[in-house]
């Protein structure tokens, strides 16, 4: 039995879905969920607070990703949950969630989607995928 914990998200993509380049393709972005409920004092939507997570995704899931998200767009996303754990320049610590992603689609209760096959080498293992520089840059780019 695995102790991974598997999650599934979902929400509108937060920042730039980027494909980084290297021993195997990745990519590294920012998703948000804002939860609301009714509330039935007002009889209006209430919107409790955002939740962001860092999806990361790999090989040929992350070519896809990259070359069909755009910021705003509703998705769901599958994976393991992942904390990377860093010191910035000036010695702060810092920590974020990841959502190692397996599965990564369009969130069909907002529109539809047309599945286009494409055709893609596969590569070798990565040695250092850059998660850290990535998971700075990030931190800059979404809005809390």
């Amino acid at each position: 039995m695995s102790n991974d914990n598997i999650m599934t998200f979902h929400g509108r993509v937060g920042t730039k879905v980027d494909l980084r380049e290297g021993a195997v393709p990745w990519v590294l972005f920012r998703v948000a969920s804002t939860p609301s409920y009714f509330d039935q004092a007002t009889r209006t939507w209430r919107d409790l607070e955002t939740m962001w997570i860092s999806v990361k995704a790999w090989r040929s899931l992350a070519q896809s990703a990259a070359e069909s998200r755009v910021i705003g767009d509703p998705i769901v996303a599958t994976g393991k949950v992942r904390t990377g754990r860093w010191t910035t320049k000036d010695g702060e610590a810092r920590e974020s969630t990841v959502l190692e992603a397996s599965l990564i689609g369009h969130d069909l209760t907002w529109g539809v989607t047309k599945l286009r096959k494409v055709e893609r080498q596969t590569a070798v293992a990565a040695t250092r995928d850059g998660t850290v520089a990535a998971l700075e840059e990030l931190e800059g780019e979404s809005a809390a």
